[in-house]
């Protein structure tokens, strides 16, 4: 219960919580479209789905402020790839809020005239620019835990025994025709890509901030791409993407603990 009022109560709980439902009626609008409904269910959800843009847009009014002030925090990171990384990405999201403060004026009518395909496609390429920015954080920081754990692990292991105490089988030493490199290399190449996907797994679950962060950016990625025609995936996958990762942002509001620091 006290995770449910502390969720509730902050800023942009209602705005993740409009977005899932968002999302929700875009897949549900493609399901309904291939199961051929009657046009006027499918006319309601995509109204329902287009008042919960609108009322998405006026939630998220000043956050290009919120935006900046944490691009300013990431600037005295120590790590330089990190502090790179974080700032753009927060000016890319500070510039995409910006965008969608302008489209929901054009939307509303306070601003005539506004070319509202134009101002939508800049407010994604901004939203695409951060989440590239985000992925690349995230697989460094998988790759540092990667080698982390590589080095407790080779300080573990035994010592291996050297050249000279291994000899070769008289069959193979005895045979031209025997190749050992022919023998051995395939088996030595798929026990390295087992150990290395078992190494990457056992990371993952060990650090599930990290986990859900990168799931998260993933899921969130196609949905610019879509929307700016670079990889278009089609509605109903778009919906499931965006479900996906208000879902994971829901729990990382629920669960502070679980959201990707710094």
């Amino acid at each position: 219960m006290d995770s449910w009022v502390r969720f509730n109560s902050q800023s942009q709980a209602k705005e993740r919580i409009i977005r899932a439902a968002q999302y929700a009626c875009t897949l549900l609008g493609y399901t309904l479209q291939k199961g051929s409904t009657g046009a006027d269910l499918r006319k309601t959800i995509s109204q329902l789905e287009a008042h919960m843009s609108l009322t998405r847009k006026l939630l998220r009014l000043g956050n290009s402020v919120e935006a900046l002030e944490s691009a300013k925090r990431a600037i005295h990171l120590s790590d330089s790839v990190l502090r790179l990384c974080i700032t753009i990405s927060h000016l890319n999201r500070a510039m995409y809020f910006a965008c969608d403060n302008i489209l929901w004026a054009g939307k509303t009518g306070i601003i005539s005239e506004l070319d509202q395909k134009k101002w939508s496609q800049r407010s994604f390429r901004y939203y695409l620019f951060a989440l590239i920015l985000n992925l690349t954080r995230d697989l460094y920081e998988l790759r540092l835990l990667v080698e982390c754990e590589e080095r407790h692990r080779a300080s573990k292991r035994p010592a291996s025994p050297s050249p000279g105490s291994a000899s070769l089988p008289a069959d193979q030493l005895s045979s031209p025709s025997s190749s050992p490199v022919a023998l051995t290399v395939p088996p030595v190449m798929l026990a390295g890509l087992r150990r290395q996907l078992h190494l990457l797994v056992t990371v993952l679950y060990s650090n599930p901030p990290l986990l859900l962060d990168l799931l998260k950016n993933s899921c969130d990625i196609f949905i610019p791409l879509d929307r700016l025609g670079i990889y278009p995936t089609g509605s109903g996958f778009v919906g499931l993407c965006g479900l996906s990762s208000s879902i994971l942002g829901i729990l990382t509001m629920i669960h502070p603990w679980l959201k990707l620091k710094p």
